[in-house]
């Protein structure tokens, strides 16, 4: 198999850092963005001229475009590009601040978008590509406390879904990664919290003790996994990270689906019929 060329936002720790090693260990060559180069010098020293690390912050749309020319000016092409860089915040919809909402927002969703409106043109004109969209169970689900995330990670999902049917003809391919829970610091020194308001405190300790009744999976479990997606003829447009991803969904759409089905009189009551209308 031909060596790959990946662009990876995000790599300082988690996910990114263990993708990207994946990559590199099979001799695969890797862009790897953080926004503390400093962290990524290990990389260099393992893997030294296979890496190109650059100091990037996605809410900056120019910057971005700099570091995908610069990807391709070093390496030729971008093969992968990997969309990890994100944060969690927590907060019911009352305490979010504004300048929380929007910060939440730059980074998790249009970060995403513009890496992946850079590197679509030379996509384009080589004729492949594999854009992965690191998303969540948080980007089919939602749940108290988290709702800005979910609002970042179903915005994340719409447009992909929409990016893949536009992309298919040109030979790239699409894939949400929708991890569940996992022992990285999504939930620790990464996570920002809003302030808190009293009221709100039942909601909060649900939401604690429900994360904590849950047991995490394995970070670097997700190396090989995200190899076997990226090499794979015909991708997933979506596949779940972790065991609790499969069960969650099919309950919640289980339940939209009865929703949906009980109140299908109102539904069918408020289509009207205009040509019957206009003929009476």
């Amino acid at each position: 198999m031909a060596s790959k060329v990946w662009f990876i936002t995000g790599t300082s720790k988690g996910f990114g850092r263990i993708w990207a090693e994946a990559a590199l260990a099979r001799g695969d060559k890797v862009a790897a963005t953080a926004r503390d180069i400093k962290t990524l010098q290990p990389l260099v020293d393992h893997y030294g001229e296979n890496v190109l690390p650059l100091t990037l912050n996605v809410d900056d749309k120019a910057a971005v475009d700099a570091a995908v020319a610069q990807t391709i000016a070093r390496f030729g092409r971008i093969d992968v590009a990997i969309n990890n860089a994100g944060y969690g915040l927590f907060g019911t919809i009352e305490e979010v601040s504004e300048a929380e909402a929007r910060a939440q927002m730059e980074t998790n969703f249009f970060g995403a978008l513009w890496v992946t409106k850079a590197v679509l043109p030379q996509m384009r004109a080589q004729g492949s590509g594999r854009i992965i969209q690191v998303s969540s169970i948080g980007g089919v689900n939602a749940f108290a406390t988290i709702g800005l995330y979910h609002a970042s990670k179903w915005a994340l999902e719409g447009f992909s879904q929409s990016l893949a049917a536009e992309v298919a003809p040109f030979g790239i391919k699409v894939t949400l990664v929708e991890p569940a829970g996992y022992a990285t610091d999504w939930s620790g020194p990464s996570a920002k919290q809003a302030r808190p308001i009293e009221a709100y405190s039942e909601a909060r300790a649900a939401r604690a003790a429900f994360r904590s009744a849950a047991i995490p999976g394995d970070p670097e479990a997700s190396g090989p996994a995200i190899l076997k997606v990226v090499d794979a003829e015909e991708p997933p447009l979506r596949i779940f990270f972790g065991t609790a991803g499969l069960p969650m969904t099919k309950a919640e759409y289980a339940s939209r689906i009865e929703t949906w089905e009980k109140w299908n009189d109102i539904s069918v009551e408020a289509q009207g019929n205009l040509a019957a209308a206009s003929t009476g």
